[in-house]
C-alpha cells in the first residue's frame, strides 16, 4: 500500500507544475512528489519548492518511500529526532522527575549554547537528552527510534566523552558537558544557603565555551 500523499490516484488538480530554475529562471515542470529536478536550460538541480516533505521529516521509512531525500529534509529528520529523543527519556525514567527536570534544563541550555557556537545542534539536542540514561541505553533508544548508524555513533561517543573526565575534545561535546554543569548550577542556585556558597563548587573557568563561561560567571556574582 502507498502512502497515500504519495499515490498518484489521490492527486488533485495541479498536482504537475512549472517552477522558476533560481539559477537562470528557465521553466522546470514538477510532479507533486518530486523531491528535485534538474534544469534542462542551465542543468542545475534544485529541490521541489512546492513539495510538502510532511511525515517525511520524521519518518524512518521516508527515503524508501520516496527516494533520496534532500541534505535540507535529512537535516530537518535529525532536528525533529530530539523531540521524540526527549519524550523516550522521559518514558525511560518514569517518575523520577529530578532526572527529568535535569534532562529538561540541559536541554535547554544546550540549545543555546550550540546556537552561539554553532556546532551540530542535531547531535548536541540528541546528547543533551541523552545524558541522563548513558550512552548505553541512548544507543538503544536512538535504535528503537530509527535513528541514522552515523547519527547514533556520533551522539553516544558524544554521551560518552560529555559523562567522562578527560577534557572534550570537540565543540559537541564541550557544548553538552557545559551545558549539564550549567543545569546543575541553576539547580544548585536554588536549594543554596548562606553555609553552602556555590563558589565552592563551580568556577567559569571549570567551563569550556565562552556563553558557557560568561552565564557562569553572571550567576556566580549573582550568588
Amino acid at each position: 500500500m502507498k502512502c497515500p500523499g504519495q499515490d498518484t490516484q489521490y492527486w488533485k488538480p495541479g498536482a504537475i507544475y512549472e517552477e522558476k530554475c533560481p539559477e537562470c529562471g528557465h521553466a522546470v515542470e514538477f510532479f507533486k512528489d518530486d523531491t528535485s529536478r534538474k534544469c534542462g536550460h542551465c542543468g542545475h538541480r534544485f529541490v521541489n519548492p512546492r513539495m510538502d516533505f510532511g511525515c517525511a521529516a520524521y519518518c524512518q521509512y521516508a527515503e524508501q518511500c520516496i527516494g533520496t531525500l534532500p541534505a535540507e529534509v535529512v537535516a530537518e529528520q535529525e532536528n525533529l529526532l530530539k523531540d521524540r529523543v526527549a519524550v523516550e527519556v522521559k518514558r525511560f525514567l518514569k517518575r523520577d522527575f529530578h532526572r527529568i527536570g535535569h534532562a529538561t534544563r540541559t536541554a535547554r541550555w544546550a540549545e543555546q549554547l550550540g546556537k552561539a557556537e554553532g556546532g551540530n545542534l542535531a547531535v548536541i539536542l540528541c546528547a543533551s537528552h541523552l545524558l541522563a540514561v548513558g550512552a548505553q541505553t541512548a544507543r538503544t533508544l536512538l535504535e528503537k527510534l530509527g535513528a541514522r548508524d552515523a547519527l547514533i555513533e556520533t551522539v553516544c561517543d558524544t554521551v560518552e566523552r560529555a559523562l567522562g573526565s578527560t577534557v572534550p575534545d570537540s565543540l559537541e561535546v564541550q557544548v553538552v558537558a557545559d551545558a549539564d554543569r550549567l543545569a546543575s548550577l541553576e539547580e544548585q542556585q536554588k536549594d543554596a544557603d548562606a553555609s553552602d556558597p556555590l563558589s565552592e563548587s563551580f568556577a567559569p573557568t571549570d567551563f569550556h565555551t565562552d556563553m558557557a563561561r560568561q552565564e557562569a560567571r553572571r550567576r556566580l556574582e549573582l550568588a
